[in-house]
């Protein structure tokens, strides 16, 4: 009976080896018994069997050892995975014919461990009747999965759990193999060879560097271009603030009303010639550099003309202002003034309104300091309180655990008395199953015979089937026919014609589709030149407006720096007064809170870091008023490049 534990060996193999993406059932089958020969015919019979079942019912076992091992076989080896197929298949479908004696020493062959996890598995009554039945219903009818399979486990369930524990126990109760003395390793000296004394080196000669040139003085000098674009640039912004100047006094004398008539706005005009000659029209060569960005802006066709179209707006309501002048329209000098006053107002306003929202974050960081403090003072009374609790917990825990020491000590007490009285009961149970075993072999043995006497006759017929089949596939076909371009099909239709003639016709209609093509590119050439010379005169009147805008600028920024000159600090009113005295009572409660937290109040800054942060301060102040000027004039600055334009 020892050969059926090589020929489950021999199955695992072959089992192993089979791909069911490449290989096909029925030629690895004829494989594998072309490579049995060598064995006895009861062992073929056998291997062939369980191999070909194993293939046959493959699906149902893939579901069961799946999910062996995701839960149960989670620490098994992949390498076992047909041991489990093989093991599944004898206990489902050959359980029957083999008899559980000569099943039972199937199972002793294999690992012990490995075979005892995965039958506790498989015989688990949970299983059996709950997802193995569902999964198995799936593929096959649920009626024949009931009373083939499921039902057959069920009753062989208490036999095979006997089976696990009896194994369970033998491996458990093994006796240690016996230890010998290791023999200890004794060292021994090298027979090595006594170096030869090292050899002075010869020392080497020592490399004379060439004397070095010193760094020229223009490595650390700017170059001389960069010098000459700076004078550049400083002498065309002091040229066009000079125009700026001359172009806005002449417009008020201009606009004012003792030079009303026709006859004054000529002599306005001859003296605006005599003194801005022709040479004005060169503005735009001048060049307004950016601080931190000295390439020009390249602008693209829809902002040029977006650009030109608004400039071209703000020429026409300068030329209506001006015809309005010279009708005897008012002067708006006394608007701007109160509007200066107005400003001046808003901006103190805005001041102090900064200046009490200053003063609200220092108060709110000083009631900030003193909810810490109470909340510092709250979180020591609360881990006093907390560390009580914690040792009167250690208490009960230490005497409970006194008191499940003493239980379980009674426990094993009680497990050790049941285990003497099993062992009893498994000696008379295993002679009895011995002598089972011998009349179920005996039985098995025949069918075998008669199993693989079918198996041959099986195997035969499939051999002839094959080798007809293949001589089918071998027979000759004929191929496909010769074709005439040239030729018409014949088929009656309105238009035909052969391929030959279908080509020339296709190379007439490119051609024309081409020459169509190159008329529309010449037309679209012209009109990009077109649109082009246009760009190009709006690009020229934009340098022309950009220009006066620039000397506008200047103008207004030299006004800018004189206001924020004459302005001066923020008035005090009672909403900073107010919020001074309280953050001065917040601080003086703070101080009082800090002796009895324990922690040190922090140093006062030293006078020069004082006096640092207080010009500081004052830096980001003025920073602070230029740019609301700035935002405030902005508005009223608008008329001013307008002006520039009926100017020039």
């Amino acid at each position: 009976m020892a050969y059926y534990g090589k020929c489950t060996e021999t199955v695992i193999k072959l089992l192993d080896q089979f791909k069911p993406e490449k290989d096909s059932p029925e030629q690895f089958l004829e494989a594998a018994a072309t490579s049995l020969q060598t064995l006895s015919p009861q062992e073929q019979a056998f291997i062939m069997e369980v191999l070909s079942g194993c293939l046959e019912y493959r699906k149902p076992l893939t579901v069961v050892v799946d999910a062996f091992c995701v839960r149960d076989g989670r620490l098994c080896l992949w390498a076992d995975y047909s041991l489990f197929e093989v093991i599944c298949y004898l206990a489902t479908f050959q359980l029957e014919e083999l008899g559980f004696q000569l099943f039972c020493s199937i199972v002793k062959s294999q690992p012990i461990h490995k075979v005892c996890k995965f039958l506790g598995f498989l015989f688990n009554p949970l299983n059996l009747g709950s997802w193995i039945k569902d999964e198995w219903s799936l593929i096959y009818e649920t009626t024949h999965v009931k009373e083939h399979w499921i039902d057959p486990l069920m009753r062989w369930q208490p036999e095979v759990q006997e089976l696990i524990n009896q194994l369970q126990g033998a491996s458990t109760n093994r006796p240690p193999l016996p230890k010998t003395k290791a023999k200890v390793t004794e060292p021994k000296e090298f027979n090595l060879t006594a170096p030869r004394p090292r050899a002075v080196p010869v020392p080497e000669p020592v490399p004379v560097v060439a004397k070095t040139r010193p760094v020229p003085w223009s490595t650390y000098r700017p170059p001389r271009e960069q010098r000459l674009l700076e004078m550049t640039k400083r002498y065309n912004r002091r040229k066009a603030e000079e125009l700026l100047l001359r172009a806005s006094v002449e417009e008020t004398r201009r606009a004012g009303p003792g030079c009303r008539g026709e006859p004054a706005v000529e002599d306005s005009e001859k003296k605006l010639r005599l003194r801005f000659p022709p040479r004005i029209l060169t503005a735009p060569k001048l060049t307004f550099y950016r601080p931190n960005d000295d390439s020009p802006v390249k602008l693209n066709t829809a902002a040029i003309l977006r650009e030109g179209a608004l400039y071209q707006r703000q020429v026409e309501r300068e030329l209506q202002r001006v015809d309005k002048l010279m009708d005897g329209a008012g002067d708006l000098s006394e608007f701007l003034r109160w509007q200066t006053k107005v400003q001046a107002k808003v901006r103190e306003e805005q001041l102090a309104a900064g200046e009490c929202r200053r003063l609200q974050g220092k108060l709110s960081h000083e009631e900030a300091v003193l909810a810490r403090q109470q909340v510092v003072q709250e979180k020591k009374r609360k881990a006093n309180q907390k560390k009580e609790e914690t040792a009167e917990l250690m208490q009960q825990c230490a005497e409970r655990r006194l008191q499940e020491e003493k239980s379980t000590k009674e426990l094993v007490e009680q497990v050790m008395e049941t285990q003497k009285n099993v062992k009893v009961a498994q000696t008379k149970l295993l002679k009895g199953r011995r002598r089972i075993v011998q009349e179920v072999m005996e039985e098995s043995r025949e069918l075998l015979q008669r199993s693989a006497e079918a198996a041959r006759e099986e195997q035969r017929r499939r051999c002839e089937l094959i080798s007809q089949l293949r001589a089918l596939e071998t027979q000759p076909t004929r191929k496909g026919k010769l074709v005439d371009l040239t030729q018409i099909p014949g088929y009656g239709l309105e238009g035909e014609m052969s391929v030959v003639e279908l080509r020339e016709r296709l190379a007439l209609l490119k051609e024309t589709q081409r020459c169509k093509e190159e008329e529309k590119r010449d037309q679209i050439i012209q009109g990009k030149r077109a649109k082009s010379r246009a760009l190009q005169n709006t690009v020229e009147q934009i340098s022309l407006c950009r220009a006066a805008m620039g000397r506008s600028a200047a103008l207004r920024w030299e006004e800018k720096k004189a206001q924020s000159a004459a302005a001066g600090a923020p008035s005090r009113d009672e909403r900073v007064l107010e919020l001074q005295r309280r953050i001065r009572e917040k601080a003086a409660e703070r101080r009082r809170q800090e002796p009895l937290l324990h922690v040190p109040a922090p140093r006062a800054a030293r006078p020069k870091q004082q006096a640092q942060l207080e010009a500081q301060r004052r830096l980001e102040l003025e920073q602070s008023r230029e740019r609301r000027l700035r935002a405030l004039q902005r508005g009223g600055s608008a008329r001013g490049p307008a002006r520039c334009l009926g100017a020039v």
